[in-house]
């Protein structure tokens, strides 16, 4: 069966009439004829009821009409895409955003991708790091923007690193450590804590603080940056967070030391796996990126290795 044996069919299913489906289709009557005529043999019986005045659909053509068309309108959406895609009038990309990156540095990298490629049509996803890797492997993902400190280097992913971003602990400004130059760890023990669920580091740094005699239990758990940042401006607890993502007038962000904890952000991809046409073009702007002021460290990278 072929396409424009199809087209044929479904042309003199809606004209009734061999004559003026020909020319609909711009091809002779007998090369129509003959097209039908060879769909017929291939479906094992007549399509039309062919009368002088009055040709119509068989039972046989009634039946089959509708996927014929589902079919058609099918092959013509895929010819579609696939033109677009290699003239770059509409291109997809699927990019996941880790939840706890400042949006003030995403949208200017969104910004960037519209105007120098308007066909671009991206799907943003925000999610916490570990929904966003295991989307990313299942392929539900086409890229990815996250850190995850401790994880282990994976052949299947490539890894492009855009910035390095210390942690610091948000206190409200009445905090006996609010102006000190830097939160020791072991100072953390006994204070309150307000986890945030989403908090790249779970986990990871539990034996870090296990090895400092830190025990900290949380009081309260959030989501959302704001409402975590709200509730230490008004006393509650202390939050462990990224030091672009303090922006409250009632908070401080005062970095940890002894030891430090810093997050590297990157951008993954699937090794080997194909990718739109939108990726390239990803993986360019967010290289030429000024990440909190600075070049994007795969960039900077790079220009020393060939340097």
């Amino acid at each position: 069966m072929e396409m424009h044996q199809i087209k044929y069919f479904l042309a003199v299913a809606e004209q009734l009439n061999f004559s003026r489906a020909a020319k609909a289709c711009k091809v002779s009557q007998p090369s129509l004829s003959r097209a039908i005529k060879a769909l017929e043999t291939e479906l094992g019986g007549a399509l039309f009821h062919r009368e002088r005045s009055h040709t119509h659909l068989t039972d046989l053509g009634q039946m089959v009409l509708p996927h014929l068309e589902q079919t058609y309108q099918g092959a013509a959406a895929a010819k579609r895409i696939s033109h677009e895609l290699a003239q770059m009038t509409k291109v997809p990309l699927k990019l996941g955003i880790m939840s706890t990156i400042s949006p003030d540095e995403i949208v200017p990298l969104i910004g960037a991708l519209k105007q120098r490629y308007d066909g671009l049509e991206l799907q943003l996803s925000d999610a916490n790091a570990f929904a966003l890797r295991d989307r990313l492997i299942a392929g539900e993902l086409e890229a990815v923007i996250y850190a995850l400190p401790g994880e282990e280097p994976n052949d299947r992913t490539h890894v492009m690193p855009l910035f390095d971003e210390r942690m610091v602990l948000a206190v409200h400004r009445d905090h006996r450590l609010a102006n000190a130059p830097g939160f020791p760890v072991a100072e953390m023990n006994g204070e309150s804590y307000i986890h945030r669920m989403n908090c790249e580091f779970a986990g990871f740094a539990d034996r870090i603080l296990a090895e400092k005699g830190v025990t900290c239990s949380p009081t309260y758990w959030s989501e959302r940056d704001d409402w975590t940042l709200a509730m230490v401006a008004a006393g509650l607890g202390f939050a462990f967070m990224p030091a672009n993502a303090v922006h409250h007038p009632g908070v401080i962000g005062v970095p940890l030391v002894e030891p430090e904890f810093w997050r590297r952000v990157n951008l993954v991809t699937v090794r080997g796996r194909k990718h739109s046409p939108g990726i390239g073009a990803l993986v360019r702007e967010a290289l030429r990126k000024q990440w909190f002021g600075m070049p994007a460290l795969a960039a900077s990278q790079g220009k020393a290795r060939n340097g």
